[in-house]
């Protein structure tokens, strides 16, 4: 195992200090036990969605995860992403899923981490290519958009049969809570029943073949959400001309960059995400460039809901990220930090590093929510402190930091410097951007 839970399990055994809640055992001798304990559980019912505050760790973690047992690197750091993903929303999201790491351990067939609930709903997911990602996942928008309306054309004429109450709730439900959500499944789960009704009763009537279609599709007046899942390599590179053009559309799709820094699946090859001074395939001496900047660029469009998160750092601000980026009606994009293998470090310590990352102010935590201007607040919220630590004590815990200092000191000191001048310049810039006051920009 990747020992990562018993890294953080913050409870210490009373009776005996040198375990915790959580312990790392060999298997073999518990394995009977073990099972039937996994057995027990599995039995048990899931939590009502309906009680629980997704806004809050402790509550949105009893939630079925509908990504479970992938086959992801030991540790990895892009799969919880992914999990929490499906845990908020996985009953009704629709996955496009860009060629990489996160394809592979996601559709790695006859297995895949996709799952459903005991209902049989769950994450319809779809990986096409690498570099058409983005476009591929405004398909499936484009194609849910046009299947409601359809079937927003079709319900009126069945309102004589139905109930004109049942057909006016379906068509205007809110569906911005779990509550609001699951009485609209309860709606369309009527419309269904009293559809089937009416074609059992009179499948040769003309309007049957009208009720055959609206309940094949009825379905879709339970909101979907669509995310478009890749890595950096994807989106900061191969897929961006595609990546803008969809951020630019206006369409609401959330996208999801599960951020390493470098091309992982293929070996760790240096991409635009890669830092400064940090040492990759294509980059032996390296990078000498500072790494792009996909957040302000995405920013610059002031319709686009951005946020740069580190679920390591602070699990709170990356599920509010995630909430308010499904509940934007417009694009939004969340560049995630993802720990990996290529970093060259025990992933048992990926989320001390996230911190790291965090309180060095190389990744800085914020949201950018286009809502906040129209009631001229300022729509950038910084989320994390100015740094704290020093930038060496961040990089030089992995090791495409200090073999350059090891091979070539006086370059690592250089590149460390402007390294530097990179982190300050940003946290400057953001930091400015975020005490401006609104509309007035004052």
């Amino acid at each position: 195992g990747c020992t990562l839970c018993v890294e953080v399990c913050p409870v210490k055994n009373k009776s005996e200090t040198r375990l915790k809640a959580l312990n790392m055992m060999p298997q073999p001798p518990i394995r009977a036990r073990e099972n039937e304990n996994w057995a027990f559980f599995s039995r048990l019912p899931e939590m009502d969605r309906e009680k629980v505050n997704l806004h809050l760790v402790k509550d949105s973690q009893l939630l079925e995860p509908l990504f479970e047992f992938s086959g992801a690197c030991s540790g990895c750091g892009e799969t919880p992403y992914l999990r929490l993903i499906t845990q908020l929303f996985g009953e009704r999201a629709y996955v496009a899923n860009a060629t990489g790491c996160s394809s592979i351990y996601g559709g790695n067939l006859p297995t895949t981490p996709w799952t459903h609930n005991d209902a049989g709903r769950g994450p319809a997911w779809s990986n096409s290519l690498f570099e058409d990602n983005a476009e591929f996942g405004l398909g499936f928008r484009l194609t849910l958009d046009k299947r409601l309306e359809f079937a927003r054309e079709l319900l009126p004429q069945f309102a004589s049969v139905v109930g004109q109450e049942l057909v006016d709730g379906i068509l205007n439900a809110a569906q911005d809570t779990e509550a609001e959500l699951l009485k609209q499944r309860g709606r369309v789960q009527a419309l269904k029943e009293k559809l089937e009704a009416l074609i059992t009763q009179s499948p040769n009537v003309p309007i049957a073949e009208t009720a055959r279609h609206l309940c094949s599709i009825a379905d879709i007046f339970v909101k979907k959400t669509v995310w478009i899942v890749g890595g950096d390599g994807w989106a900061y590179d191969i897929g961006y001309g595609g990546l803008d053009h969809v951020l630019a559309s206006g369409r609401n799709v959330n996208i999801i960059v599960l951020d390493t820094e470098v091309y992982s699946n293929t070996g760790g090859q240096m991409s635009k995400s890669t830092p400064r001074g940090a040492v990759a395939k294509f980059a032996a001496g390296g990078k000498a460039t500072a790494k792009k900047d996909l957040a302000m660029l995405a920013i610059s469009y002031g319709s686009i809901y951005v946020a740069r998160v580190a679920m390591g750092a602070s699990d709170t601000q990356t599920i509010r990220a995630l909430l308010e980026a499904e509940a934007y009606d417009g694009p939004s994009l969340i560049i995630a930090y993802s720990h990996c293998i290529a970093h060259g470090y025990d992933m048992a310590h990926g989320l001390d590093q996230q911190k790291a990352a965090v309180a060095s102010g190389y990744w800085p935590l914020f949201r950018y929510d286009p809502r906040l201007a129209a009631q001229d607040k300022n729509p950038l919220q910084l989320d994390s402190k100015a740094p704290t630590l020093p930038l060496e004590k961040y990089v030089y815990n992995e090791t495409r930091y200090t073999m350059l200092k090891q091979s070539n000191e006086a370059a690592a000191e250089k590149l460390l410097a402007l390294g530097k001048k990179d982190v300050a310049a940003r946290w400057k810039l953001y930091e400015t951007l975020a005490q401006t006051n609104g509309k007035d920009g004052k």
